[in-house]
């Protein structure tokens, strides 16, 4: 263990020992997060929030206030965390608001929630907090709901000036990671192994990698989601770009290491799109040493399979967070289309292995830094944990803030 990591553990087991409501009572916490569960990055934020608050906080009582716990979500949630309380309906969530001692707002694209922050500090006087959100859009009355919070944690460092920028004065706003990145322990290793055994994987000898469009078409999987067809033609016209240094990658991996790939999915409208432009497109003995997964899964066996792996690379964010989670190699690239989140790699040490799709200089490097994940994996495991730790260092700094606002 280096000393990083160490001051984080042993802040840790402080906090446990000491926290507790200001009546001495173990604190209740209501934890808004949850926001869909098409996306296993999404079903990850509040698992990586329930196991900081589990990990660091054991004795805390936990009501869940989700938006969406469909496909398996709550049931996933209940498995692990069996004492969690998952509100259902406005009368459960009215009685939270009056039982619970804080309100904390986990990791989203936005200030997803602002408008239930916003009634917490209006129909009480106790405190909240923010972690890991990005804030992009001009926004003064989450400007005015966040300059009441006891703490805003920024996934990213864009974000965070942005807001200070609008007129945040909240005393602590400072980076904190993505809670997707408190994913550690959740794991289906069953499914995992039933898979690569089926699928001619084998551990350590392969890599992952994840497409995505420009924008999520969510009108192919959710009932009553209107088609865009504006957002639809941006896909269309840059899907090609947008994956075809992924696939010269995955070219190079097969034909200059003994490596596989695996082409799947952190949401489920990019189960068709990997086969499409990924897949499909490969030369025919490259094909050979690829598996296109045509199925979706949850984070647990998801995680598992990431484990397995040599690492990971794609259009994607909070699979790579999961890896990094886990001390596996990720690549991360991103467009203008998107959030500031992807910044949070260069937050966290992992510069050279962002890529942003929108600059020609950076997109050549792409292939060939993709290679060096299947050259070189002692190496990309060796700077996936240093930023694992520094992670885990400001996760605990975070979970002292919320002790002291406890108290």
């Amino acid at each position: 263990m280096n000393r990083r990591h160490f001051i984080g553990t042993a802040l840790a087991a402080a906090i446990t020992s000491s926290v507790r409501a200001a009546d001495g009572k173990a604190p209740h916490i209501l934890l808004r997060n949850g926001w869909q569960s098409i996306n296993i990055g999404d079903i990850a934020h509040q698992m990586g929030m329930l196991e900081l608050l589990e990990t660091h906080m054991p004795e805390a009582k936990i009501s869940f206030w989700a938006s969406n716990l469909e496909n398996g979500a709550k049931e996933l949630v209940l498995k692990r965390f069996p004492k969690t309380i998952i509100l259902e309906g406005p009368e459960a969530i009215a009685t939270a608001i009056k039982e619970c001692d804080f309100m904390l707002h986990g990791s989203g694209s936005g200030f997803v929630a602002q408008k239930d922050v916003g009634r917490w500090r209006d129909e009480t006087d106790k405190p909240y907090g923010v972690f890991g959100i990005s804030f992009f859009p001009k926004n003064p009355e989450g400007i005015k709901i966040l300059n009441d919070a006891k703490f805003v944690y920024f996934r990213d460092s864009e974000s965070m000036r942005v807001a200070k920028e609008q007129g945040l004065t909240t005393p602590i706003a400072e980076f904190g990671p993505d809670c997707a990145f408190g994913v550690v322990s959740l794991r289906n290793d069953k499914a995992a192994d039933e898979f690569l055994a089926a699928n001619g994987l084998e551990h350590g000898k392969f890599l992952c990698c994840i497409p995505r469009y420009r924008w999520t078409p969510f009108w192919t999987v959710k009932k009553g989601r209107e088609f865009d067809p504006k957002k639809d033609a941006r896909n269309q016209e840059m899907k090609e770009h947008d994956h075809a240094q992924l696939r010269e990658g995955i070219i190079q991996i097969v034909t200059q290491t003994d490596m596989k790939v695996l082409i799947c999915c952190e949401d489920m409208t990019q189960i068709p799109l990997g086969k499409e432009m990924i897949y499909d497109k490969l030369p025919e003995e490259v094909k050979k040493k690829c598996v296109w997964r045509d199925k979706y899964w949850l984070t647990d066996v998801a995680l598992s399979v990431f484990n397995r792996s040599a690492g990971l690379f794609g259009n994607e964010m909070h699979s790579p967070i999961m890896c990094i989670s886990s001390g596996i190699p990720a690549i991360v690239c991103r467009f203008k289309e998107q959030t500031t989140k992807g910044i949070m790699w260069r937050d966290i040490g992992l510069d050279e292995w962002l890529f942003d799709l929108d600059d020609p200089e950076k997109y050549k490097l792409i292939a060939p830094t993709i290679l060096s994940l299947a050259k070189d994996p002692a190496a990309a495991k060796a700077k996936a944990a240093k930023a694992r730790d520094f992670v885990r260092q400001k996760q605990a700094e975070e979970i002292a803030t919320l002790k002291k606002s406890l108290g």
